[in-house]
């Protein structure tokens, strides 16, 4: 299956954003057997108004045998917000990790930038096969490093969150979440399903993945001013961070 771009958003957006969800979806692309994944259809592109100015949201997911929903979200208000959002949720017959980033930039400058692969398992470890990849990537020094928020124990020790200072932090960023991308679709695509008892924990990981990902206020608030609490809960809940069955 080949996608297209998302012509509209994406070319209005920062740089940063344009690059890693061209990224994002090349390396889907290359590694994966892609098919779609439906939306209720009032979410897969939305507009709303916020503090006067325009709210576009636009949404892209799939699904492959490993993945139950690889979700893409591109989101932009006016001139003073561009957001990009994906996480990929992995079909708990898998041992494989969630891969998930974000970046928030606004006036030409992202201020928060995001990648990790976290682990669901009951302890919280990443598999082996993942660690030894992870660990032999070079290590990286940024100038501004972030703090995790209070919910931010679903997170591996790889993980970065950041404030990138410079151009050249920001292709830093975009290379990282490049390998970790390439090690978690390498390593999917030759995954073996697990034992049903594995299937049980990795479900429980999963929804504490998203029960946790729920309390970000930031996001939630921002929902909430366009389109209303009822709205907000159930995008929280149904799109952005949804449950597995």
């Amino acid at each position: 299956m080949t996608t297209t771009p998302l012509p509209s958003l994406r070319e209005q957006q920062h740089p940063l954003i344009r690059q890693l969800a061209d990224c994002i979806e090349a390396t889907w692309q290359k590694h994966l057997d892609l098919s779609p994944y439906h939306l209720p259809g009032e979410f897969g592109y939305v507009e709303g108004r916020l503090e006067g100015e325009k709210l576009t949201i636009e949404n892209r997911c799939y699904q492959t045998p490993q993945f139950r929903k690889m979700h893409l979200e591109l989101a932009k208000v006016g001139n003073m917000l561009d957001i990009l959002h994906c996480v990929m949720f992995p079909r708990p017959e898998y041992d494989i990790p969630m891969f998930g980033c974000d970046l928030v930039g606004g006036r030409g400058q992202i201020s928060a930038a995001i990648a990790d692969l976290s682990p669901v398992n009951s302890q919280h470890t990443l598999p082996e096969s993942y660690t030894s990849a992870l660990a032999a990537l070079p290590q990286l020094n940024f100038s501004q490093p972030r703090e995790l928020p209070e919910w931010g124990n679903i997170f591996s020790e790889f993980c970065i969150f950041v404030r990138p200072g410079s151009p050249q932090e920001e292709s830093l960023f975009l290379s990282r979440t490049r390998e970790f991308l390439e090690i978690h679709c390498t390593q999917a695509s030759i995954s073996q399903p697990v034992p049903s008892e594995q299937v049980l924990q990795n479900l429980a990981g999963q929804r504490n993945y998203c029960t946790k990902q729920q309390q970000n206020d930031k996001t939630r608030r921002v929902l909430e001013k366009a389109f209303g609490p009822d709205w907000a809960e159930q995008y929280m809940t149904t799109v952005l961070f949804d449950m597995p069955d």
